[in-house]
């Protein structure tokens, strides 16, 4: 049985995967809507459980390039994850006149810098993933190749790529979760191998 930390981690990251996926096959049909958007807006802030507890449960097997991955995958979600709410909650409701004038200065260069850090986090974590081999290894290609793609087209115009993209990355997210929540115990698996190895 995952300990309550890793079971909050994969619900939260199986709703992040649902809010994602769900405004994307919506918006597929209908385009952006308010709706939509909140839901989208509140996704990354679940997803950060899911990353924490993803960590945890690979750590041992992943060594300080996990440890590097996961930090610099945190930074970048809490950074994405703020442009997201901003765009979803903020500039959505705005006329295109008023986002033209709002989106000066230093603004662009910090959003473009957000989805690079979050798109190199995402590599590297789920190159780590891969590397470490406790989790299925098409969600984590997923994570290392969809999520990097996934940071730069959610700027473009709404298409039928950016909609494909929102489900792909919330299918990567549920199953990922899933995977966390059957997984065994780290500490109980550690000592499982240290009682057959005596």
């Amino acid at each position: 049985m995952p300990s309550p930390s890793v079971r909050a981690g994969a619900l939260c990251g199986a709703l992040s995967g649902l809010l994602i996926a769900l405004p994307g096959l919506i918006e597929a049909f209908t385009g952006e809507t308010a709706a939509t958007s909140l839901l989208l807006a509140l996704s990354p802030a679940l997803a950060l459980p899911l990353l924490a507890a993803l960590h945890l449960r690979q750590a041992p097997a992943a060594g300080r390039f996990g440890d590097t991955a996961h930090t610099l995958n945190l930074i970048g979600l809490g950074l994405f994850g703020g442009a997201a709410f901003a765009s979803n909650l903020v500039l959505f409701y705005f006329d295109d006149d008023v986002i033209e004038d709002t989106l000066t200065g230093p603004t662009i260069p910090a959003l473009i810098g957000s989805a690079a850090v979050f798109a190199a986090g995402c590599a590297l974590f789920g190159a780590a993933m891969l590397r470490a081999r406790v989790f299925p290894r098409i969600p984590s290609w997923g994570y290392a190749v969809v999520l990097p793609v996934f940071a730069f087209v959610t700027a473009l115009p709404d298409s039928l790529l950016s909609s494909a993209l929102h489900v792909a990355v919330g299918v990567i997210l549920i199953w990922l979760a899933a995977a966390l929540y059957r997984s065994p115990d780290s500490a109980a698996a550690s000592r499982a191998i240290t009682r057959t190895a005596a």
